[in-house]
């Protein structure tokens, strides 16, 4: 049966809101997961417990792990991009604050929209579509443009995140063609799995320091990322899909760049400038201006006729 968007109940409401802030302060966590250990390090280590947990989650309910012929050549694309996307996404993190990431990541699903004009049919992108392009395009050159001393350092990252948004688009369109043969967590769980092994590889050559001061938030960040991020998040957001589809949860968007600014904020006294606060506005303004469907009016209201 297909999702229906006007089944979506109260609880599924407060559990997507729920997701959406884990999904925010994950930023955050990444951010205090550096400071104890190298950067790529940081990605083979999360990558290591999430695909452990993804496959023992996987194991207990029952889920195939087999793949049909011909699937094999799909993961390795797919284990190529996030190897590739999480490499970038790990180095930009290290250069730049949680909240300056989780505003440039959540440009996503504009970039996804500019995308599917071209290479999904019938997804064509609309006045209402691009005004809300138009917003979050806005958001990220306000980002850029921040003015001071520790805005200018932070553009490097900056850079290295929004290309990460847009390999993470890309993938997302790519999985959108691919996903209908697959059970939706092996597209998850094998590219993680393949990409463990170069993660550690890199790790060795290339941070100064693997592991350095590990202490009971560097633990816990590592834990949240992994397991509760990486591994309860993305079981959890694909049961949402599967039960009430796309359209519903979309609208829950906005709350991840709100979440990742006010725990940056909070828990690791990150500046919360103007430009971050308008960026916010106006990435939230955009992503509801996509995704919000005016509810049809009757032809004669009250049921009256002429």
């Amino acid at each position: 049966m297909k999702p229906n968007d006007s089944d979506f109940t109260l609880s599924a409401a407060f559990f997507t809101v729920f997701l959406c802030v884990i999904f925010g302060a994950n930023y955050v966590a990444i951010k205090v997961g550096l400071t104890g250990m190298g950067i790529f390090t940081s990605a083979a280590l999360r990558f290591t417990i999430a695909s452990l947990s993804i496959a023992l989650w996987a194991k207990i309910t029952g889920q195939s792990f087999l793949l049909k012929t011909g699937q094999l050549h799909n993961i390795i694309i797919l284990s190529v991009i996030f190897f590739v996307q999480l490499s970038l996404f790990h180095l930009g993190m290290s250069k730049t604050t949680a909240s300056h990431a989780t505003l440039i990541s959540n440009f996503m699903p504009f970039f996804i929209l500019v995308l599917s004009h071209f290479f999904i049919p019938d997804d064509k992108i609309t006045s209402r579509k691009f005004l809300g392009i138009l917003l979050g395009f806005l958001a990220i050159v306000l980002i850029f443009f921040e003015k001071g001393k520790e805005a200018y350092g932070f553009k490097t990252g900056d850079l290295i995140i929004l290309i990460v948004t847009l390999i993470w688009a890309s993938n997302t369109i790519f999985v959108k063609r691919i996903i209908n043969g697959f059970n939706p967590f092996q597209l998850v769980f094998y590219p993680m799995v393949f990409s463990v092994p170069f993660f550690f590889i890199e790790a060795f050559l290339l941070d100064t320091r693997m592991l350095f001061y590990l202490n009971p938030k560097v633990i816990g960040a590592l834990f949240f990322q992994s397991v509760v991020t990486a591994a309860f998040g993305f079981v959890a957001w694909n049961n949402l899909l599967k039960n009430y589809g796309a359209t519903s949860l979309h609208s829950f968007i906005f709350i991840i760049p709100v979440t990742g600014v006010f725990f940056g904020g909070l828990l690791i006294a990150e500046p919360i400038t103007h430009n971050i606060v308008l960026s916010l506005v106006l990435i939230a303004s955009g992503i509801l201006i996509v995704h919000y469907k005016p509810a049809k009016m009757p032809l004669f209201p009250f049921n009256r006729s002429m």
